[in-house]
């Protein structure tokens, strides 16, 4: 239990794939208020300032995001509000009330082009409108001058809402042969892992750090987190095949295996909004700053899937 048993934190994204999570990795820490979009929209600056100021928490977990990468291209104005106006506003609110602002960004802040993993030095370059949005609620939360961590992931994946791992599922129980391109890079990351590893940092040095300002203004900041490793859109794709394979235990299955995956270059699934080549981020700074080592991805891959099943959520 916390320490401090009368603060709150504020978790926004309670629906989604990893506010679902959080709800859970949080609620050990202290008493936690989720709200969704039925109870904010993160498009109204003033309702955002009623709920921060009702609540008055000493933690904001920042996990509501407009994610859908093509449709961005079309709605420009409804990304920019969730992921730049929005975290802005938390911001400002979080460091009128001394609070902690934990929010997520991605990868997409960059255009893919380098060969090595991205380090948090390294400039930004989004390619499309939602890597700009995110870029932007980055740039808004640290111009607010407040107490933050900002965490960059890539690739999320999990049991609930759309992603990739439930569409790959599904299509191949659905017995459809799987077209996934190989030459974008990048580092699946579990939902969970992003919730339990907040709930860690936050739990060793917000709420149980003997010295809570020192704690916070030394690792206040932007880090890179998520699995480690790399793989292809394809390769991630054989990676769950071979998972819902053995995990079946069907041999009907296992003899068709990944004969069903193949893959296709990019120009072969022509998309809205650019992608990076390459988003793999490096974690070494998140590692070494809170003394953890994060999992390979398909060990990560492996807990999800054997852990929980397919059909969660």
């Amino acid at each position: 239990m916390s320490a401090h048993g009368d603060e709150r934190i504020l978790l926004t994204g309670k629906d989604g794939q990893v506010g679902w999570e959080l709800q859970r990795s949080l609620s050990t820490l202290a008493p936690v208020v989720a709200v969704g979009r039925a109870e904010l929209d993160l498009g109204d600056p003033n309702l955002i300032r009623e709920i921060v100021r009702s609540v008055r928490p000493a933690v904001i977990v920042n996990a509501a995001a407009y994610t859908a990468v093509d449709r961005a291209e079309e709605e420009p104005e409804l990304a920019t509000a969730i992921n730049s106006r929005a975290p802005k506003v938390l911001a400002e609110e979080a460091r009128s009330l001394g609070a902690l602002l934990v929010h997520y960004s991605t990868d997409y802040v960059f255009d893919g082009t380098k060969g090595t993993a991205y380090t948090e030095d390294d400039p930004t370059c989004p390619d499309n409108v939602y890597g700009r949005s995110k870029r932007q609620g980055e740039e808004a939360v640290e111009a607010a001058g407040g107490d933050h961590l900002i965490f960059r992931t890539s690739w999320v994946y999990g049991l609930r809402g759309q992603n990739f791992l439930r569409t790959m599922v599904r299509f191949f129980n659905d017995g459809r042969n799987l077209r996934v391109i190989d030459d974008q890079i990048g580092t699946p990351t579990w939902s969970r892992l992003l919730a339990e590893v907040t709930g860690q940092v936050l739990a060793g040095r917000f709420f149980g750090a003997a010295d809570r300002a020192a704690s916070v203004a030394a690792m206040r900041g932007l880090y890179h987190l998520g699995s480690t490793g790399e793989t292809s859109w394809h390769g991630f794709a054989q990676a769950i095949v071979d998972r819902v394979v053995r995990n079946s235990g069907d041999p009907e299955l296992a003899a068709q295996g990944n004969s069903r995956v193949t893959a296709i270059p990019s120009s072969e699934f022509p998309q809205a909004a650019k992608r990076p080549q390459r988003g793999v981020l490096s974690k070494e700074l998140f590692q070494e700053m809170f003394s953890c080592c994060l999992p390979g991805w398909e060990e990560q891959l492996d807990l999800c899937l054997e852990g929980d099943g397919v059909d969660g959520g």
